[in-house]
């Protein structure tokens, strides 16, 4: 497992729009359908990789405190599942059923909005504010698997925070890291 980084595509860039099946409720959804007023979070992530493993409780807790203050949460794979067969659609309702996401599941089978985002890794972390232009884009906080330091989601927890207050966002930002998306070749 290579460490990949996320690229750290131009602050203020508007959020691409998309239509994705939700492999949750089997629905087609969109950004549009999905986004919220407030603020909204994209995130590209995986069933198998440790560092999406690592993260998942944290991820659900945040999804959970945050919606009661109006964001939407979206999450979508973009894995070749031809050579990855761990991240099909089918076992993407089983693990986020049980990994308990509070949000949608979404599927890109063509990579296509993968490549639209300039998403790297998963997990990958886009944060939009209530106009779809992007507040934010990295880490979680400074913790990775076996690096010691606590997980804690501080540094997506300051950017919602200065969204939803209309504050300002700290423009130096730390990309994400984990496992490179698994391009269809």
């Amino acid at each position: 497992m290579a460490l990949t980084e996320s690229n750290m595509i131009p602050l203020g860039t508007k959020a691409p729009a998309f239509t994705l099946p939700d492999t949750v409720s089997g629905k087609n959804l969109s950004l549009e359908e999905l986004a919220s007023d407030k603020a909204t979070i994209i995130m590209f992530l995986c069933n198998h990789c440790p560092y999406v493993i690592y993260v998942n409780d944290l991820l659900v807790e945040l999804a959970n405190e945050y919606a009661d203050k109006g964001v939407s949460w979206i999450a979508i794979s973009s894995n070749d599942v031809i050579n990855y067969p761990q991240d099909r659609p089918e076992l993407m309702t089983k693990h986020a059923k049980e990994a308990g996401y509070p949000f949608p599941y979404l599927y890109d089978e063509s990579q296509e909005v993968a490549k639209a985002y300039n998403a790297a890794c998963t997990p990958d972390i886009y944060l939009f504010d209530g106009n779809q232009k992007l507040a934010y884009r990295g880490q979680l906080d400074s913790s990775r698997p076996g690096n010691q330091n606590p997980l804690t989601g501080n540094d997506l927890r300051a950017a919602l925070d200065a969204v939803l207050s209309n504050g300002k966002v700290a423009e130096k930002q730390i990309p994400s890291a984990g496992c490179g998306i698994k391009w269809k070749r």
